[in-house]
C-alpha cells in the first residue's frame, strides 16, 4: 500500500513539473527567435548577392529596407512577449491542482486501494468458500416465508387438496398420490408439506427413483426459498444429473447456482449448450433467454448471440385418431407410447385441457382406472375455475368410466 502512493506521488510530481515548466514558456517568444535568425540571415544573404554580382545596388537597397522593416517587428513581438508571458496564471496552477485532485478522488472512489491482486485460481477459491458458507436450507426457507403472502385459496382448491390428503391417509405409499400431493401441496404455498410429500415419494419408490423425482424434490426446495439454491438443494441436482446427465431443469437449476455464487463462467457454458440442445418450448428456455446475455457479459463473453428457437412436437389428434383402424394389439402398443409421451410432456410443460382429457380417455382405454382417476384430480386442480376445461374433463371421465 505505501509503496502504491509514493508510486503515484512520484508520477504526479514529475508530471506536474512538466505542465509547470510548459506554463513558464511563452509561445511568442518561442515563435520570434526563429523569425529573427532568419531575417539576419536574408540580410546576410542580400550583401552575397551583391558581391557576386547578382543584385544592383539599387535592388539591394530595396531588399534591405523591406528585411530591416520585418526585424524590427519581429523584435517589438519578442519584447512583448518576454515582458507579458513571466509566468502561468493562476489558473495554471488551478487547473494543475484540479487535475491532481481529479486522478486521487477518482481512484478512491472506484479503485480498491490496499487491495492485492487476486490471480484467477486465488478468486476461483475464495468464490468457492463463500458457495460453501452461503444458507442453508431451512434458513433461507424460513426467510423467504416471512416476507410471503400468499393469496388465498378458492374453496373448490381447497376442497380438492383435502379430499387428496384424506385418501393418502388411507394410501400412504400410493405413488401417484404422493406425486399430486406434493405438486398441490406447493400450489398452495405449503412448502414444507410438499418437500415432505416429495421426500416421501422418493423414499417409497427406493430403487425406482428416477432422476425426475429428485429433480423435482431439488425445484421444491428451491422455489420455497424464491429462486435461491441451497447447498442442499445443490447437492439434490447433482444426485439428479449424475443419474441423467441430460435433465433440463437439473441442468438450469445448476446454472443458476453458478449465477448466484460468483461463477457466471459456469452458469453460462450450461445455459449456452442447454439451449443448444432443448426445445424453446422446455419450461426453462425462456428464463434462460432472459437472463444469458448478461451473465454472458460477466462470463467476459462480449459478442454473444442467443441461437435461434426450436419446437418439439407431441402426438396430435389425427395421431391417436389413427389408432381406431389398427389391431386391437397394435392400438394398445401405440395407445401405451402415446400415453407415456403425454404424460411425461404434461407432467413437465403442462398443456391445454383437451390434452389432459385425452391422456384420462386414453388410460381408461388402457383399463389403468387408478392412473386415470389421478389425472383427472390433478386436472381438475389445474382448471379449477374454468368451466369449459371442467366439461372436457367429465367427458373425459364418462368415456374412461370413471364416477365420481
Amino acid at each position: 500500500m505505501t509503496y502504491f502512493w509514493m508510486i503515484c506521488g512520484v508520477l504526479t510530481l514529475g508530471i506536474g513539473a512538466m505542465l509547470w515548466r510548459a506554463m513558464n514558456r511563452s509561445d511568442l517568444s518561442g515563435q520570434a527567435i526563429p523569425d529573427i535568425e532568419i531575417y539576419k540571415a536574408q540580410l546576410a544573404e542580400v550583401e552575397r548577392d551583391v558581391a557576386r554580382g547578382v543584385l544592383s545596388e539599387s535592388e539591394a537597397d530595396q531588399l534591405r529596407t523591406e528585411v530591416k522593416r520585418r526585424l524590427l517587428n519581429a523584435d517589438k513581438s519578442t519584447s512583448g512577449a518576454e515582458f507579458h508571458g513571466g509566468g502561468p496564471s493562476l489558473l495554471g496552477y488551478v487547473g494543475l491542482a484540479g487535475v491532481a485532485a481529479i486522478a486521487v478522488g477518482t481512484y478512491w472512489t472506484i479503485g480498491a486501494p490496499g487491495y492485492g491482486d487476486l490471480p484467477l485460481d486465488l478468486r476461483k477459491e475464495l468464490t468457492a468458500e463463500a458457495a460453501a458458507a452461503r444458507p442453508s436450507q431451512d434458513v433461507a426457507q424460513r426467510s423467504f416465508a416471512e416476507t410471503q403472502f400468499a393469496p388465498p385459496a378458492s374453496p373448490e382448491l381447497l376442497a380438492l387438496v383435502e379430499q387428496l390428503r384424506v385418501a393418502m391417509q388411507d394410501r400412504p405409499d400410493d405413488v401417484r398420490g404422493l406425486e399430486l400431493l406434493a405438486r398441490n401441496e406447493a400450489i398452495l404455498g405449503n412448502y414444507d408439506d410438499a418437500i415432505a410429500a416429495q421426500e416421501r415419494l422418493i423414499a417409497v419408490k427406493g430403487d425406482a427413483t428416477t432422476a425426475r423425482d429428485i429433480a423435482d424434490l431439488a425445484e421444491l426446495m428451491i422455489v420455497a426459498t424464491g429462486g435461491y439454491v441451497s447447498p442442499q438443494a445443490e447437492e439434490r441436482l447433482r444426485q439428479a444429473l449424475a443419474v441423467d446427465p441430460t435433465l433440463g431443469a437439473a441442468r438450469y437449476y445448476l446454472g443458476s447456482m453458478y449465477d448466484q455464487t460468483g461463477r457466471p463462467d459456469e452458469a453460462f457454458r450450461i445455459w449456452q449448450r442447454l439451449l443448444l440442445e432443448e426445445p424453446d418450448n422446455a419450461p426453462w428456455s425462456q428464463p434462460i433467454r432472459d437472463q444469458i446475455d448478461a451473465v454472458a457479459l460477466r462470463a467476459g463473453v462480449t459478442r454473444y448471440e442467443q441461437p435461434p428457437s426450436q419446437t418439439r412436437r407431441g402426438p396430435s389428434a389425427a395421431d391417436i385418431a389413427a389408432a381406431d383402424d389398427m389391431s386391437p394389439e397394435d392400438r394398445t402398443q401405440m395407445i401405451q407410447n402415446m400415453v407415456a409421451g403425454l404424460s411425461q410432456r404434461l407432467a413437465e410443460e403442462g398443456g391445454p385441457p383437451s390434452d389432459w382429457a385425452r391422456l384420462i380417455a386414453a388410460y381408461g382405454v388402457l383399463g389403468a382406472r387408478e392412473q386415470a382417476e389421478a389425472v383427472l384430480i390433478e386436472a381438475r386442480l389445474v382448471f379449477q375455475g374454468n368451466d369449459g376445461a371442467q366439461a372436457l374433463l367429465d367427458d373425459a371421465a364418462a368415456r374412461a368410466g370413471i364416477t365420481e
